[in-house]
C-alpha cells in the first residue's frame, strides 16, 4: 500500500517534499500533481520504476516518454536544441507543454522513442512539481496518470489512491486536477512545429 501526502499546491512543505524524493531516489513509483493534472513519476535511471509505469499504464513501445525538467537549462543537457528552438522553448516555458525533441546522449536509450531517438521534455508551472524537481536535481521521468480504456485522466487524488494504491508508493494530495492534458508540440524538426495534441497550453504560436 502506498503512502499519501497531503502536499499544499502553492506553497509545499519541505518536510514533505523531502520524504516525498527519498521514496522517488529509493526507487518508487509516485502520483503528483501537475499544471495539466496528475501524473506518474519515477526515476529516470530507474528501469524497474520505468517498467512499473509501463505496466500500469499498459504503454507500447511507441509510446514517447517525458521528462520534467525543472528549466530551461535542464532542456539543454536531455536535447538537442539549436537557437531558433531554445528561444521558442524560452518564450513558453513554464507552461502545460510537453515539447518533442531529438534525445541527447544523456538519455537513456529505454527512453527514446525507438525509431525516431526523440524524447519529451516540459517545464511545469507548478509549486509542487518545481519544489520535487529542485529537491531531486534532476528531471523525473513522468506520464500522464491515465488508465488503460479510461478516456480521460485520474483528477481526484482519493480516487487515484483507491484505484492504484497498492501498485505505487506514494499519492501526493494536492488538491484535484484537471482533465485536460498537456498540448504536445514536436520541434525534433527545427522551424517546423508539429501540434501532436491540442491541450492546456494555447497551440496559437505554433501554428
Amino acid at each position: 500500500m502506498s503512502q499519501y501526502f497531503h502536499i499544499h499546491p502553492d506553497n509545499p512543505q519541505a518536510r514533505l517534499i523531502k520524504q516525498a524524493v527519498q521514496i522517488i531516489r529509493n526507487g518508487g513509483v509516485i502520483a503528483y500533481p501537475t499544471d495539466s493534472g496528475y501524473a506518474l513519476g519515477c526515476h529516470l535511471g530507474d528501469k524497474n520504476a520505468l517498467e512499473r509505469i509501463i505496466r500500469i499504464r499498459q504503454l507500447t513501445d511507441k509510446h514517447h516518454f517525458t521528462l520534467l525538467c525543472r528549466d530551461l537549462s535542464d532542456i539543454a543537457t536531455y536535447a538537442k536544441v539549436d537557437n531558433p528552438t531554445y528561444r521558442l522553448l524560452k518564450a513558453h516555458t513554464p507552461a502545460a507543454y510537453t515539447f518533442i525533441l531529438t534525445a541527447s546522449s544523456e538519455v537513456p536509450r529505454r527512453l527514446m522513442h525507438p525509431k525516431r531517438k526523440t524524447i519529451g521534455l516540459r517545464v511545469p508551472d507548478h509549486a509542487i512539481c518545481q519544489a520535487l524537481l529542485a529537491e531531486l536535481n534532476e528531471p523525473l521521468l513522468t506520464a500522464t496518470l491515465q488508465l488503460p480504456n479510461e478516456s480521460e485522466p485520474l483528477y481526484d487524488p482519493e480516487d487515484i489512491f483507491e484505484c492504484l494504491g497498492k501498485q505505487l508508493d506514494l499519492v501526493i494530495n494536492g488538491g484535484f486536477g484537471t482533465l485536460i492534458p498537456t498540448t504536445v508540440v514536436d520541434l525534433s524538426e527545427s522551424g517546423n512545429p508539429i501540434i501532436i495534441r491540442e491541450g492546456a497550453g494555447d497551440i496559437s504560436p505554433f501554428i
